[in-house]
């Protein structure tokens, strides 16, 4: 499956539309990463444990778009964005979204625009 942050795809063209998918999952933080987030308030420096969580919690909800897509007998998934936000005390669902599409003939293979 193709994705895109864009909305097109080079060298491909969009035959038509199918309809907007999105994936999410909710996580919840684990005690022993918040106490090493707290270490890491005084001293400074990248939170390993969280990094690790969000981009775990970005391929799931990738994941469970691209599925959703897949099922709608879609090529591609364009615009694709990310956004997060907290749904409960510790908890944050991380969600992915974008266009399904179909896609048509190459572009390389259309005729090149009349100046």
């Amino acid at each position: 499956m193709i994705t895109a942050t864009t909305e097109n795809i080079a060298g491909h063209l969009i035959s038509s539309h199918l309809g907007i998918v999105c994936g999410s999952t909710v996580r919840a933080k684990h005690v022993g990463r918040d106490i090493m987030a707290g270490l890491k308030t005084i001293v400074g420096g990248e939170v390993s444990g969280y990094t690790e969580m969000l981009q775990e919690s970005r391929n799931q909800a990738t994941d469970r778009m691209i599925s959703q897509a897949k099922a709608m007998g879609a090529d591609a998934v364009v615009n694709v964005r990310f956004t997060t936000s907290q749904v409960a005390q510790g908890m944050s669902e991380m969600l992915a979204y974008g266009n399904a599409v179909k896609l048509g003939q190459s572009s390389a293979t259309s005729p090149p625009p009349i100046a």
